[in-house]
């Protein structure tokens, strides 16, 4: 006697499908990115940000350095290599203590890419000195990734708020006469065509001398958006050969982010940068106990990353 599977709503089933198909899972490949949510306040409030950021959103509370400090000696134990470690937030310069975090997972040898809106928080006197002085001793090893949501002034001011086009720019021009790498973080919120907006990119960067080449996927990353609302199919184990993508190349392959929640005790990992409030993506106390498979029960795992092929690392 055959079974028949009840209908159900998407992604409610980590295991199966609104059509009781296999959902499809990611396994656990190779740690090449280390996220670290520096906390949720940010200087603004955007229109549209996935993980809520404003001044007053202090879900995820400030990282410290003293939680930071077990992860990389965890990270050290899982083989010894060099990787990728992101600091994202909020914005990361609002954390009195991001240099000195940036300088830990740099003194450790490890790549640091930091998300920024490259804003007043940034251009304080402070972090510009000791941006200067981390460039200093560690160089290349530092990549600045700018949310620059559009090059039209108003329709990335429509996200923002006023003014935040102008300002964004002003920080971009110091961190390249800085000589820092540089990468910028686009959206496609607005529809048009790829090459038209790299080719609108480029006419920007060329008029601010930016050493950032429109044309390269990772010195100008576009997001794909991610709107939970919006009609999404359901990722099924099937799927991974109808579409010839890879499980592997999905982000919960080789990367996990670590925050740390309001009235928390200690920080905890979770599978993705994109899904920082949902229960079932929190994984474990430990990175090494995080390590396990990722059902991808989430609208954003299939628009952003399995059919938009979005990823956070560098």
């Amino acid at each position: 006697m055959s079974i028949t599977h009840q209908p159900h709503a998407k992604f409610s089933d980590p295991t199966l499908t609104a059509r009781g198909e296999p959902r499809a899972t990611v396994a656990f490949d190779e740690l090449k990115t280390l996220w670290i949510n520096t906390g949720t306040l940010c200087n603004i409030t955007c229109a549209h940000c996935y993980i809520e950021s404003s001044p007053t959103n202090d879900s995820l509370v400030y990282f410290t350095e003293a939680d930071l400090a077990p992860f990389l000696e965890e990270v050290s134990q899982l083989g010894g290599k060099q990787i990728e470690i992101g600091f994202t937030g909020g914005e990361p310069f609002l954390n009195p203590q991001i240099l000195g975090l940036v300088e830990m997972a740099l003194a450790r040898g490890h790549r640091v890419l930091i998300l920024t809106n490259a804003m007043r928080p940034m251009m304080r006197p402070r972090m510009r000195d000791g941006l200067r002085a981390l460039k200093a001793r560690y160089g290349e090893r530092i990549t600045l990734r700018v949310s620059l949501d559009h090059y039209d002034a108003d329709l990335h001011d429509e996200e923002r708020g006023a003014g935040s086009f102008d300002a964004t720019l002003n920080g971009i021009d110091w961190l390249a006469q800085a000589g820092f790498k540089l990468s910028l973080a686009g959206r496609s919120l607005w529809g048009g065509d790829e090459a038209e907006i790299r080719a609108g990119f480029a006419r920007l960067i060329a008029a601010r001398d930016w050493p950032i080449d429109a044309r390269s996927a990772e010195q100008l990353v576009l997001f794909p958006e991610m709107d939970a609302s919006a009609e999404v199919p359901e990722i099924s184990d099937a799927c991974w050969g109808i579409l010839k993508v890879a499980p592997a190349a999905m982000m919960c392959a080789s990367a996990r982010m670590v925050v740390k929640r309001k009235g928390a005790e200690a920080p905890s990992v979770i599978a993705c940068t994109l899904l920082p409030y949902e229960p079932e993506f929190e994984l474990a106390a430990r990175l090494t106990d995080s390590l396990t498979p990722v059902a991808l029960n989430h609208p954003h795992c299939a628009k952003f990353c399995v059919l938009g092929g979005g990823s956070c690392s560098a």
